[in-house]
């Protein structure tokens, strides 16, 4: 201890060109070697440690501005998809306010709330049942015409078969000619067919069809007159065949349902 203090001293009061001068310059360049080595052997190790964490800060900044688009993309389909179910029931309303809404109906608005469960079984599900005034058997509609009808009912929800199931059967006429017949369900779940027309009717690819809301005595079809079904797209009728074969093309678009009108039958006075 005495030893160093006494070199400091002599350090301190010696000129530059001292004796421990010299040994300081000599060491400092004994070892400068060894300090420039070790920098250019560090240097790599911290240049990689920055390299690696500026990478994690930036994928953490990449996952939050991921997250972020996520979020707003999410927004932006809900708010295109009530703007547009808002314009859906718009155009509804507007029908059943209407001239051509159906005469002694009331119109329930409702919504689909679950879709077919396949092909070969063409329902939905909808928002309104028997505590709207829902029963089976009500016609269902949009305002481009004939959805299908109701066929199971529960109190805040119900089942309609739409017009392209295969048990599906509506009377039809065409608007153009008064031709007759039957509308049912088509080769796919996109089209339907104009069954039991005569083969002396004239109808004609283009023609209107609609419901005809036959009435016979007290007895009367579950579908009131002059609900639109479709546009005829093809005819066709050969020697051996009784009818003709008509195919038609459905003016709803059954792969889009949204809104609905569920067609509620007025009580008459008396009835109940």
């Amino acid at each position: 201890m005495l030893v160093s203090l006494a070199l400091i001293t002599v350090y301190f009061r010696e000129s530059s060109g001292g004796a421990l001068h010299d040994a300081q310059r000599i060491g400092l360049s004994v070892l400068r070697p060894f300090e420039v080595a070790g920098e250019r052997v560090s240097r790599p190790f911290r240049d990689a440690w920055g390299w690696a964490s500026d990478l994690f800060d930036a994928k953490d900044e990449n996952e939050k501005l991921r997250g972020q688009v996520e979020a707003l993309r999410q927004e932006l389909i809900q708010s295109r998809t009530a703007a547009q179910e808002n314009d859906d029931l718009r155009r509804l309303l507007q029908y059943r306010d209407g001239p051509r809404f159906p005469d002694d109906y009331v119109g329930v608005a409702t919504r689909v709330i679950a879709r077919p469960p396949s092909a070969f079984k063409q329902e939905v599900v909808i928002a309104a049942g028997s505590n709207d005034g829902v029963s089976a058997y009500d016609p269902v509609v949009t305002e481009d015409g004939l959805v299908g009808l109701v066929t199971e009912v529960a109190p805040s929800a119900a089942r309609v078969t739409l017009l392209t199931d295969q048990q599906s059967a509506v009377s039809a006429v065409v608007l153009q000619s008064g031709a007759t017949g039957i509308v049912r369900h088509g080769p796919s779940s996109s089209t339907l067919v104009l069954d039991r027309v005569d083969k002396d009717k004239l109808v004609s690819v283009g023609d209107t069809v609609i419901t005809s809301g036959w009435r016979v005595g007290e007895l009367q079809s579950v579908f009131p007159y002059n609900i639109p079904i479709g546009t005829v797209t093809a005819v066709g009728q050969n020697d051996v065949d009784l009818y003709k074969r008509i195919q038609v093309t459905p003016l709803v678009d059954f792969e889009s349902l949204g809104a609905l009108i569920v067609l509620v039958r007025r009580t008459a006075p008396g009835e109940r």
